[in-house]
């Protein structure tokens, strides 16, 4: 699975032309289905004179995802369908697409709608700041001080990374480790303390991986910093 990293506040962009109609898409993150709608009536504020403002999201994982798709008025399965394809197609979840249409005064037609609905999107999701879903472990852990920087170097070591901290007369600390490495940062964790750190597991969730445009992964960002997602059921 992949999401989109654009936060709602600048969503990546893409265009599309035909007939004197244009159709801008917007793509960026969102966390719930409720995200998404407030993110699709911004669109709509921005635009109060396009003819339609079609969209798709998708949240959840692949197990238990959920859709929502809107024409906007467009003829059915002409605008939002094509939308939710792409979607679907780029296997992305937490996102969601809106196209806004500038009617050109020219009809398109079924084909010409879907085409050029389908091309908005497409554009939009290839200007997008993407990144991979990878399954990780989330621990909390209360510890002294002097094991604080021994346990960040194993998290960080382990491609870890840090949700939370905070400093009273100890740190108490939230973090998320990547399923496939927990191995090696238990590793870590037992030479470093010997057994004398107590972890606590709390959820499976997600960590983000930044991917290039070629569809790769950028390597040694799986550590420390990159962003955690749980997604919802």
């Amino acid at each position: 699975m992949q999401t989109v990293l654009n936060a709602p506040e600048d969503p990546a962009r893409g265009t599309y032309s035909e007939k004197k109609s244009e159709f801008i898409g917007e793509a960026c993150h969102a966390g719930s289905l409720e995200e998404a709608l407030d993110f699709v009536q911004s669109v709509r504020s921005r635009n109060p004179k396009a003819r339609h403002v079609a969209y798709a999201a998708v949240v959840g994982d692949s197990s238990q995802a959920h859709e929502r798709m809107s024409d906007d008025g467009e003829p059915a399965g002409t605008a939002g369908r094509p939308v939710l394809n792409v979607l679907r197609q780029s296997g992305l979840t937490g996102c969601v697409i809106a196209v806004t249409r500038y009617f050109g005064r020219i009809l398109l037609g079924s084909g010409g709608l879907i085409r050029a609905y389908s091309s908005a999107a497409s554009a939009a999701v290839a200007g997008a700041e993407l990144a991979k879903l990878v399954p990780a472990a989330v621990y909390g852990t209360v510890i002294d001080y002097p094991s604080y920087s021994q346990l960040k170097h194993c998290i960080t070591q382990s491609g870890g990374i840090v949700r939370e901290e905070r400093f009273t007369e100890k740190v108490r600390m939230v973090f998320a480790v990547a399923s496939d490495r927990t191995e090696e940062f238990s590793r870590c964790i037992d030479s470093a303390f010997r057994h004398a750190v107590t972890l606590d597991t709390l959820e499976e969730s997600y960590i983000t991986v930044p991917v290039k445009a070629s569809g790769k992964s950028e390597p040694g960002t799986s550590g420390a910093g990159v962003a955690s997602i749980t997604l919802p059921a």
